[in-house]
């Protein structure tokens, strides 16, 4: 198959509701073949979320290259991911930013993660394996937030980790149905722009929800 050339039909196809050039370049300086279960290569470029093991997926490319957008990164940003997952979304941040924190709740995810981007030369990652905590409070604050999973609410706990004038995206609403979030933090409070109804899976840890798993 060649994925070189189903990946530019994808970009060609996000162009449309996707405006900024410098995400869908990255996207496709990316192989996401690589970040998908072998079994599921042939589907890499379909724009639709894929299993990744642990009832975990890989977002569809749209709502990625939205999320990145809403970023709106120019360079020389610190940003802090949270779920790592396959890391494909780590790899377009690493693509367009100065250094990546992803930080991983599956200490498995995280390993795997680590070797798909070693395998591509990645050096401004990093990938903690941090259980129920979120997000990473030794190297806040950071530019730009992302979360990769849905919340029950805008954590106070992220966002005290989010630099003033910077972005958060962030899925939030319940376990299987959410509005996609850009939060900018501002004083005397924060700018809260809806971009649309997304579907997570659900974000585990502190001010998020509990790992049904557990119960």
């Amino acid at each position: 198959m060649d994925f070189t050339a189903k990946r530019a039909q994808l970009i060609e196809s996000l162009r449309t509701q996707i405006k900024d050039e410098r995400v869908l370049a990255a996207m496709m300086r990316v192989p996401r073949e690589i970040f998908v279960p072998i079994q599921y290569e042939y589907c890499a470029y379909k724009n639709e979320p894929l299993p990744i093991g642990h009832n975990q997926t890989i977002s569809q490319p749209l709502i990625i290259a939205m999320m990145t957008e809403a970023l709106v990164l120019k360079g020389d940003e610190k940003v802090l991911e949270i779920g790592t997952g396959s890391g494909y979304q780590t790899a377009i941040l690493a693509e367009l930013a100065r250094e990546v924190i992803s930080t991983e709740r599956i200490s498995s995810l995280a390993e795997s993660a680590k070797n798909t981007l070693a395998k591509l030369n990645y050096t401004n990652i990093t990938i903690h394996v941090t259980g129920n905590k979120l997000g990473w409070e030794d190297d806040a604050p950071y530019a730009a937030i992302i979360v990769t999973a849905g919340s029950p609410e805008i954590p106070s706990e992220l966002l005290s980790q989010l630099a003033f004038g910077g972005r958060m995206v962030i899925p939030v609403g319940s376990r299987y149905i959410q509005e996609l979030y850009q939060i900018t933090k501002t004083k005397p409070r924060n700018i809260i722009r809806d971009l649309g109804g997304c579907t997570f899976v659900p974000l585990i840890g502190n001010q998020a929800w509990e790992d049904d798993q557990l119960k």
